[in-house]
């Protein structure tokens, strides 16, 4: 194998005599491949996950070769290992092109391979490829046992591929629109068994038939030479939307803060609810129901109805043991307890190593913060199983507004890989279901403060009282979703406990919750760090 170079080092051919279909035989042109190559395109990729550490070296773990008629294409496993002692899987799928159309956004290396010059790419950008798997997926066997395995629902049945396309940017993933209807999500980061997305998206939407959910159409699966089940691919029914929660949910708040301003209302006087109060709507004052509005709050009281319908689902479940509930017990304690205060101690030193970014509020918070590091200990520690009678259930394990799309003033949950930084084990950990409340609470607190953050001047109401009505805000949207959610749970006969239990569980959760946002804010945006800092100070001097 040799290497010329033309215009700069970073246009280098790789030139060898070897065919594409035998070239991952080559160990010289595999280990230049993934030391050479792989190291400097990979750290340029939106769905990479590790930008924030020094890779060490990349090693070939798995490849399976993908082959219709004379078409073949490659699916690389990679171990990416870091100098802090750690690695992380990816899957890659890579296809040889001689057309430079192909080339622009997809390129990993231009080669000439026995005298046909091409490059290797991102197979995802080839139609032909995307072709191949959605027939492979259409196609599929029952009960298929291959290492390479395509399950289908009946939905896929009679299907004919007709179009493909990119669904737009992702962080961590690539989704695939075919024909307009359905969407292929590759899993570009993968694990050594099978993804909570694949399990729960299935669970729900095959055994449960859960409505709120896209509908589970297909996967794609490999069994590794460790007999360990990966998976690497996603389909599901593609659900007509006008966006997320998330945006929708701005665009209302700042309408609420707008009116605010128009109507003069004295926020001084607006009276709230004590937090975590199970609000109804004969419950709400006339003056909060003049500000917000009922049909905000309707909206809301929808949310937590889809919310109860997801974890009465999730909780029903007596013979799949992935999935039928569990009590509290002295091993969930010892494990709670373990990765929280790892976790706290991670973002108190993130803190005190920014403290020089921060100002105004932010800093004020921040040095709070670090001041009552011994009470927000204590507090994790306070965890006591036997004092709690609630059952933990599978969860969605990241659920925020984000997650979660708009269509005809209803709500469809969708993404339930789990939270980024845990493990695959832990993200399949059996949690209380208030533990999603939380996390959507904390959503709706960032939700407030970012109308405040990003257009406070344009409410023309000092920042003070606009602090005093988010408050308001916070605490009649949560207690609104707490009574419908409450009620429909127990009525199914799902145990969140009592009152007192609840109540504990929510205050734990947000905590948890918000001490782990402040590692991303601290390191992608200091000031909105603000948003969390805050949320903490709320909890530990309620």
């Amino acid at each position: 194998m040799t290497k010329t170079t033309t215009r700069s080092q970073t246009d280098a051919v790789f030139v060898i005599n070897e065919h594409w279909e035998q070239l991952l035989n080559n160990k010289a042109f595999t280990s230049a491949f993934l030391s050479d190559v792989l190291e400097n395109y990979i750290v340029k990729q939106r769905w990479y996950g590790g930008k924030a550490s020094r890779i060490k070296y990349i090693e070939l773990s798995e490849y399976f070769r993908l082959q219709h008629k004379g078409e073949v294409y490659y699916g690389l496993i990679l171990e990416v290992n870091y100098h802090e002692a750690f690695y992380h899987h990816y899957f890659l799928p890579i296809a040889f092109v001689t057309d430079e159309a192909y080339v622009e956004d997809s390129a990993i290396l231009p080669i000439e391979l026995s005298g046909i010059g091409g490059h290797i790419i991102d197979a995802t950008y080839l139609e032909a490829f995307r072709r191949v798997i959605f027939n492979r997926l259409v196609t599929a066997e029952p009960n298929d046992k291959t290492p390479v395995r395509y399950h289908k629902n009946k939905r896929l049945d009679g299907i004919e591929y007709e179009t493909s396309r990119f669904m737009g940017l992702e962080q961590s993933n690539t989704s695939i629109v075919y024909n307009n209807k359905y969407v292929l999500k590759f899993f570009r980061r993968i694990y050594a068994d099978k993804n909570p997305d694949y399990e729960m998206s299935r669970f729900l939407s095959e055994k449960k038939e859960f409505k709120n959910t896209p509908a589970y159409l297909g996967s794609i699966n490999i069994e590794d030479s460790d007999s360990d089940i990966i998976t690497i691919a996603l389909m599901q029914e593609m659900i007509p939307n006008e966006g997320d929660a998330w945006d929708y949910m701005l665009k209302e708040l700042h309408k609420l803060f707008m009116h605010l301003k128009e109507t003069q209302i004295d926020v001084a006087t607006l009276s709230n609810a004590p937090l975590f109060s199970r609000l109804n709507l004969e419950d709400i004052s006339p003056e909060i129901l003049n500000w917000i509005g009922l049909s905000f709050f309707k909206k809301i009281q929808t949310l937590a109805k889809r919310t109860a319908e997801m974890h009465i689902a999730l909780g029903a479940e007596f013979e799949e043991t992935a999935f039928d509930p569990a009590r509290f017990n002295s091993d969930y304690e010892v494990w709670l307890k373990n990765r929280l205060l790892y976790q706290f101690q991670n973002r108190l030193n993130t803190v005190e190593n920014n403290l020089h970014k921060l100002e105004g509020l932010t800093l004020k918070l921040a040095q709070e913060f670090l001041d009552r590091k011994n009470d927000i200990r204590k507090r994790f520690v306070k965890f006591d199983w036997t004092k709690l009678k609630g059952e933990r259930i599978r969860v969605h394990g990241d659920y925020h507004l984000g997650q979660i799309l708009v269509h005809k003033d209803d709500f469809y949950i969708l993404d339930f890989e789990g939270e980024p930084e845990s493990t695959i084990r832990d993200r399949k950990v059996k949690q209380p279901p208030l533990k999603d409340v939380s996390g959507l609470f904390r959503s709706f607190h960032y939700a407030i403060y970012s109308c405040i953050l990003n257009h406070g001047a344009t409410y023309g109401i000092p920042r003070k009282q606009l602090f005093k009505a988010a408050d308001v805000l916070f605490n009649h949207i949560t207690g609104v979703f707490l009574d419908t959610y409450v009620a429909l749970v127990r009525e199914a006969n799902l145990n969140i406990g009592y009152e007192k239990e609840r109540n504990f569980i929510l205050k734990y959760t947000m905590l948890e919750k918000a001490v782990y946002e402040i590692g991303y804010e601290l390191n992608s945006r200091p000031q909105w760090a603000v948003i969390p800092l805050k949320g903490i100070s709320n909890i530990i001097n309620n």
